[in-house]
This record gives C-alpha cells, sequence and structure tokens, in this order.
C-alpha cells in the first residue's frame, strides 16, 4: 500500500472509531492571515472646477459627508460660500449652487479625519434572524419601502419583477430549503459570486441595469449590488445599496482611494444593526465559502460611506447625480476634475478572522 493510501486510511480509522465511541468531531477552526481591523487616515474628496474665458457661469454640485459603520467622523467643506445643507431621508447632503463671471477655480467638496473599525455578524447561521414571513408582519413599512423596483428618470436600475430575475430567484429558494432570511440572503449570494463575475468596463459609461448585468454575467461593484438588490427584493428580503470609497494600501504603507458601491440586507431580529447587515458584491476571493466568511455580513474598515439609499426612485436619482455647470457664452471654458486623496494613513490595529466548526467568527 502507497504511503499516501495508508495516511488516508489510518485517518478514516480514527474518525471512524471516534465516531463509534460517542464522541463528538471537533474540526479546527479556519484563520486568516492578519489584516487591518482599525484604522486612521485623513481625506479630501470632491471636484476641482476651472473657469476660464469670459461670460457668466453657474455650477451646481451635490456632495454627502462621509461616515462609517463603526469609528468616529470630523468633517469640514473645503469651499464655504454659496452652498446649503439638505436631508433626504437616510443623508445628509451638501449642495454648492456657484455662479459668476470671472476667471477662478474653486475646489468643491469635503476634508474629513476618520477613524474606522471592523463591522462583522458573528453567527453565520442566522439563527437571530427571522423568516420572509416575518419581515412582512413584524416590518411592514421596510418591507414596502425597500423591496420595490427602482429607476431614474427612464431606467429599471433595479427590478425585482424582471422574470429571468424572479426564476433564478425560484430555483435558489427552492434549492436553499429553508425560509431564514438570512440564509437566503446568503443563498442568493453564493449564487451570484458562483454566476456573475466581477469585471470593470472601462470606456463603457454609467451603471448597468440588473438585466443587463445578469444577461452580460459580469459586472462592477455598482451592477453587482444593483443586481443582488434584485435579487433579494424578489425574494421579499428587504436590499439597498450604499456609495463611498473604498480603499487601497500598498505595501509600502501608502493609500489610495476609489468610489465604490456596496449592499445591505434587511434580515430583522437581532442581527446586524437594526436588523441591517452589510455585503460586499464586489469581492474576489479563492472560493464561494471564503467571500462568504470574509464579506457577507462584513463591513471592513477600508469602506467609508457616502450615501444610503432609501429605495426611491429620487434617491437612486440622487446616487448618480456628480457636478453639473451651465456657460453662457461661448468663450467661456470650464474644466472639471474629480478628486479623492488620502493622507496621514495609519494601521491601528490588524488582526485575524477566524471562523469556528459551529459557522461563528470572530477577531482575534
Amino acid at each position: 500500500m502507497k504511503k499516501n493510501t495508508w495516511c488516508l486510511f489510518v485517518a478514516g480509522m480514527l474518525v471512524l472509531v471516534v465516531v463509534l465511541s460517542g464522541c463528538e468531531v471537533i474540526f479546527p477552526p479556519t484563520t486568516y492571515e492578519p489584516s487591518p481591523t482599525k484604522v486612521r487616515y485623513d481625506i479630501s474628496y470632491g471636484y476641482r472646477v476651472n473657469c476660464t474665458g469670459t461670460g457668466r457661469y453657474e455650477i451646481t454640485y451635490v456632495c454627502n459627508p462621509p461616515s462609517v459603520l463603526v469609528g468616529t467622523v470630523t468633517y469640514d467643506r473645503l469651499y464655504n460660500h454659496e452652498y446649503e445643507t439638505k436631508t433626504l431621508v437616510n443623508n445628509t447632503f451638501i449642495r454648492w449652487n456657484v455662479s459668476g463671471t470671472e476667471q477662478q477655480t474653486y475646489e468643491l467638496g469635503i476634508t474629513a479625519h476618520i477613524i474606522a473599525n471592523n463591522y462583522l455578524v458573528p453567527d453565520l447561521n442566522g439563527e437571530d434572524a427571522v423568516t420572509i414571513q416575518a419581515l412582512q408582519e413584524k416590518y411592514p413599512a421596510i418591507e414596502r419601502q425597500y423591496t420595490q423596483p427602482q429607476a431614474n428618470e427612464t431606467i429599471w436600475f433595479i427590478n425585482p419583477t424582471d422574470p429571468n430575475i424572479t426564476a433564478i430567484v425560484r430555483t435558489v429558494v427552492e434549492n436553499a430549503g429553508t425560509n431564514n432570511s438570512f440564509l437566503l440572503a446568503q443563498s442568493l449570494f453564493s449564487w451570484l459570486k458562483k454566476n456573475i463575475q466581477y469585471q470593470t468596463h472601462a470606456g463603457e459609461e454609467g451603471v448597468r441595469p440588473a438585466a443587463i448585468t445578469l444577461q452580460m454575467g459580469n459586472g462592477d461593484c455598482d451592477d453587482l449590488s444593483f443586481l443582488y438588490i434584485s435579487l433579494c427584493r424578489s425574494v421579499g428580503i428587504p436590499a439597498r445599496f450604499i456609495r463611498g470609497y473604498l480603499l487601497t494600501v500598498y505595501e509600502n504603507g501608502t493609500a489610495i482611494t476609489t468610489a465604490h458601491a456596496w449592499t445591505e440586507v434587511f434580515v430583522g431580529g437581532s442581527m446586524g444593526i437594526n436588523g441591517w447587515i452589510p455585503v460586499e458584491c464586489a469581492c474576489v476571493t479563492t472560493s464561494i465559502k471564503t467571500d462568504i466568511q470574509q464579506n457577507f455580513g462584513v463591513e471592513n474598515a477600508f469602506h467609508l460611506r457616502l450615501f444610503v439609499d432609501d429605495g426611491s426612485n429620487q434617491s437612486l436619482a440622487y446616487s448618480l447625480l456628480g457636478l453639473s455647470y451651465v456657460k453662457y457664452g461661448s468663450n467661456r471654458n470650464i474644466e472639471r476634475q474629480p478628486f479623492a486623496e488620502i493622507q496621514n494613513y495609519q494601521e491601528l490595529k490588524a488582526q485575524k478572522l477566524v471562523v469556528t466548526s459551529e459557522n461563528t467568527r470572530y477577531y482575534e
């Protein structure tokens, strides 16, 4: 008998002896390499607008102040003139309405100091989540608000009633064999990661509707988020999108940030924060199991929130706004450049993610 075969035989016999003896088989936990779980940094973001030539101009820019799921944020405006502060359900935003005739460069946006911590839902079994039926009975307002289609003026970006999406959901629900909202959201996440590839579409402007992402079989963070939300809403799980920034830290300690989108699903009970749990749809890891353990019910310290969807068409339209302008006169030139710059990045704590054999997890 070959050595490897003999080792497998012995290991199998040992497991059999343990089982027959009535002892519980305890498998070792899964432990991931240490990664930052608490960070500190400064960020400035917005638009630099250069007005040259002659003629009148009007510039409008809507900018959301930052927040983190766990941590502290302080911020200030980069330009303290011609602005107003407004609130739209889940969001406070600053809107600049700048007008003039002179040649000038404006820096419109926010500068902020951030301390952010990782957040995770410890239990991957969903024992404290409620059923789909209980979501409708106990949280009717949330269920109505976050299970409908969403569109801007012309395009249904989130569409839980699309026939292809509803067909997929029926199959996933049948195979899942549960009506637990947390476990169904997890099953839909597994389907997404198995069937839709994360892929940026350079040169293609705008965000794809969920139905197109499903048809293409790939998409960026916005596209995957809209499709996942559509899948969840189709089965009756309230879901919403988050817009913000995602940090990338290099080996030399420097950090950059890029625009990003992710999601939250509502599973009720005592899970998450007021029943909401974060889900990172654009993750790329070695397996679906790893995706779930590291990104389902997890929002790491590299996520910076700017906008939280409220389920309305108006919310969707506002989330897609940037900077716009009107110029009067053929000699007036307007150049605009978005920016998001990180300074003074510091890692405050690094920990290992541990997932136990009971499917619970923690940092150590």
